[in-house]
């Protein structure tokens, strides 16, 4: 098996996540991305997350949330991604930059327009009762 070893930013307001869609994607995804080499989870989340979404986040208040695994949206058979998942502030704008086309609040019912991890991480969040 191959892994995918990505990051995501949980933001939840008014029981709704923040979603993105990439330019030319068929699906939504929690904000976040890969890694570059000698990154930190925190480094390297509060980049993608500023050339993503123009925020900052604001590191002192990470949280680890959980990390959730299943096959790759738009990948070959045994492509597995591996997303480790924060919680935490930000200041400024949320507004979709570089190769965001569409930010949107999504709900559990939204499942349908969501990649196979993320259905995970929405199932564990509807669990806690976080987002309806």
């Amino acid at each position: 098996m191959k892994y995918i070893d990505k990051l995501a930013w949980i933001h939840i307001q008014n029981n709704s996540i923040l979603s993105t869609k990439s330019y030319g994607k068929d699906k939504y995804y929690i904000p976040g991305g890969k890694r570059e080499e000698g990154e930190t989870d925190e480094q390297a989340l509060c980049r993608e997350i500023r050339e993503e979404l123009r925020v900052e986040l604001q590191p002192h208040t990470l949280q680890y949330l959980g990390t959730f695994e299943a096959q790759a949206h738009g990948h070959a058979e045994g492509v597995i991604v591996k997303m480790t998942c924060y919680m935490a502030d930000y200041s400024g704008e949320l507004s979709p930059d570089a190769e965001i086309e569409e930010m949107v609040w999504l709900h559990y019912e939204d499942k349908p327009k969501i990649s196979e991890v993320d259905k995970l991480i929405f199932d564990y969040l509807k669990e806690k009762e976080l987002i309806r």
